[in-house]
């Protein structure tokens, strides 16, 4: 008997970037700077959900109606979210947990469902100012109405998951990338807007207009966002790190550099956004401006025919860059809290339509003006949201149990609980004032179900369901103070018996996949080396189907010249090996689905092992033949081998 590593894999987070990237060991000046510069990244991805669409709207308006002033709203926000961001990167450098895992080992399955749902919700609801974005800007930039841009939008899934195929460090660098063309274009603008520096610098200083506090709030419920912090908690373990405490302290470190530089490059964009609206709209009189399309309308008067195809731009990359790190968001969460591990391009396919559903609805029935109004929408859903992922995190940072000596300090945990006191005050605010207003519109709109008002019911599903959020609430907060969990377990082990894992096994008959094509001569390669060990034993089993259309009408009896061309190949193939003394035979299958019809034959006539040849993954290639690798080996329990054939062979069916 033997234990070893194995049932705690699918615990790790992020499994195909786990420890992919390289952490150098030099020491001295420039081995600093190189390992620097290798935790750099994480905090990139994170940050553009900090200039994402949803802020753009509370910025512009901000800065119309109140100019300078609320500056220092913005950077309070910003300090706010270095201090989350930070706590969630050292939770996920400590404990090796992200914060949806941490959860899950912390509360109960029927707590984390809820957990898990709202976290779904919150993720729709990034993903819906994500298109709502995408779509304004390629309105503005090309004329293109808001229904095409929604279909646009579907079929950018397809795109950012060939960029994940890349590898961590080029979707980083690709992130970037955009994230600079972003600061790049308000650069730009905040030159053309020429603001007034001095009231910039009294913008910094904590007041409050008349009528701003609203705003305000709306500002700050805006820019942290729930899915960063369950995203960074992963991201960080995308490097290799040591598991002596050296190492981790070392990995906290060079992290916190990292979420300073990137979410003070994402203050520099919202403070842009707020300055270019101030010095431009406020300064010009135009103190109503509150919608994206309104600012991008004004602006060419203001500041020049440029300034507006910067701001599309900027819009555009700023929906894009947020699309790829929600889609890893929700993947985090899916598996975190689930377990549950599905295709990327269904998990993308499922959130984008959750997302692209209301849209399409609501811009069909109520016009393009009503994109500002579902921006909001995703604002209050977020909000709602918040609590229940920062919470969570201060409580597991604080915790000795799990983190040791990395346990966040009493004035640090002072900091955070300040810090989520507000953000559960505002965004409560924010949620409580939207539901009036709903309640309100209801009761204006004068419909009654019979002797009901629609007010009446609007307000018993909303403030139920309000009460109902805010009771979890309350439970996840006291929950790990009055009945903690004991310290999370590492990775679950397995027992195995080497004596029976060890046993020989029968490998009597081979079956082998062909295509009717060169790349062939590799997959019989690899099945003869397992055959000659004991040739006159060992059968070869030679499968092929024949899909031509006449197929579907005779299947087996079909006798064209395609089936006959097949069956000659099999047959000279079939001799040629009991010329080099093997076994082996042959099997003309017939269907115009090939992988259903080896799956049917398997199931059937089973072999001991399959050999078959792959083309490698590839988006184009997969779209247009399928995956047949895939389908056998997720219908089978058949052991398969699986040849790499050449990509220079014809494109063709995984077969």
């Amino acid at each position: 008997m033997a234990v070893v590593e194995g049932a705690g894999v699918d615990r790790r987070s992020l499994e195909e970037v786990h420890g992919s990237v390289d952490v150098p060991s030099e020491l001295g000046r420039r081995g600093r700077f190189r390992r620097l510069f290798a935790f750099m990244g994480p905090a990139y991805l994170v940050s553009v959900g900090y200039m994402d669409p949803g802020n753009w709207a509370t910025d512009l308006e901000g800065g119309a109606r109140f100019g300078y002033a609320l500056l220092w709203v913005l950077l309070m926000s910003n300090i706010m979210a270095v201090l989350l961001q930070t706590l969630a990167a050292r939770l996920g450098v400590v404990t090796g947990h992200d914060l949806a895992q941490a959860c899950r080992a912390e509360y109960s399955p029927r707590v984390n469902r809820v957990l898990w749902l709202l976290a779904e919700v919150a993720i729709a609801a990034t993903d819906l100012a994500e298109i709502l974005g995408t779509i304004i800007a390629l309105k503005l930039l090309f004329g293109m109405p808001l229904l095409w841009g929604c279909l646009v939008t579907a079929f950018d899934t397809f795109l950012l998951l060939y960029l994940q195929r890349w590898g961590m460090r080029k979707m980083e660098a690709v992130i970037l990338v955009l994230v600079a063309t972003i600061g790049g274009c308000f650069l730009v603008q905040v030159f053309l807007a020429r603001p007034d520096m001095a009231a910039m610098a009294v913008g910094l200083r904590p007041t409050l207009p008349p009528g701003s506090l609203f705003v305000a709030i709306g500002i700050l419920g805006a820019t942290v966002m729930p899915h960063n912090l369950y995203l960074h908690s992963a991201l960080v373990q995308s490097r290799r790190i040591g598991k002596d405490e050296a190492s981790r302290r070392s990995a906290c470190k060079f992290y916190l550099i990292d979420s300073a530089i990137a979410l003070n490059a994402a203050f520099f964009v919202n403070a842009a956004i707020l300055v270019v609206s101030a010095a431009t709209f406020h300064s010009g009189g135009m103190q109503d401006v509150a919608s994206i399309e309104k600012a991008y309308e004004l602006l060419p008067s203001f500041l020049g025919a440029s300034a507006p195809i910067l701001f599309g731009i900027a819009l555009l990359c700023a929906g894009q860059s947020s699309t790829l790190t929600g889609t890893l968001a929700g993947q985090i969460v899916m598996e975190g809290y689930l377990h549950l591990k599905i295709a990327p391009w269904l998990r993308r396919l499922i959130t984008r339509m959750l997302a692209l559903i209301p849209a399409v609805v609501v811009i069909s029935l109520t016009g393009e003006e009503s994109t500002q109004e579902l921006l909001v929408l995703s604002q209050v859903i977020l909000s709602l949201q918040l609590s229940f992922a920062v919470i969570p995190l201060i409580h597991f940072t604080s915790n000795r149990r799990n983190m040791g000596v990395f346990a966040t300090p009493w004035w640090g945990q002072i900091l955070a609980w300040t810090v989520a006191a507000i953000i559960v005050a505002l965004n409560g605010y924010l949620v409580v004032d939207q539901i009036k207003g709903w309640i309100e519109a209801a009761a204006d709109s004068g419909i009654h179900y019979g002797p009901i008002p629609l007010s009446w019911l609007a307000a018993i599903g909303l403030i139920g369901g309000a009460g109902s959020v805010a009771g979890l609430l309350v439970w996840v907060l006291i929950k790990p103070l009055v009945r903690p969990s004991p310290a999370w377990s590492p990775p679950g082990r397995v027992v195995i018996d080497w004596d029976e894992a060890l046993r020989p096994r029968p490998l009597s008959r081979i079956g082998v996949a062909l295509e009717h094509k060169p790349g062939d001569s590799e997959i019989l390669n690899r099945a003869i080396s397992l055959a000659q060990a004991d040739p006159g034993r060992r059968e070869l089993v030679l499968l092929h189907v024949v899909d031509t259309a006449m197929t579907v009408v005779h299947g087996a009896l079909t006798a064209d010249l395609e089936t006959g061309a097949d069956a000659d190949y099999l047959d000279e193939l079939v001799r040629a090996l009991h010329d080099k003394g093997f076994r082996a035979r042959s099997a003309l299958l017939h269907g115009t689905d090939p992988a259903g019809r080896l799956i049917e034959h398997l199931r059937n006539e089973p072999v001991d092992l399959l050999v078959v040849g792959s083309h490698g993954h590839g988006l184009l290639r997969d779209l247009l033949y399928g995956q047949t690798v895939d389908r056998v080996r997720h219908h089978l329990e058949i052991p398969m081998l699986i040849a790499r054939l050449d990509r220079s062979t014809p494109l063709s069916g995984d077969s």
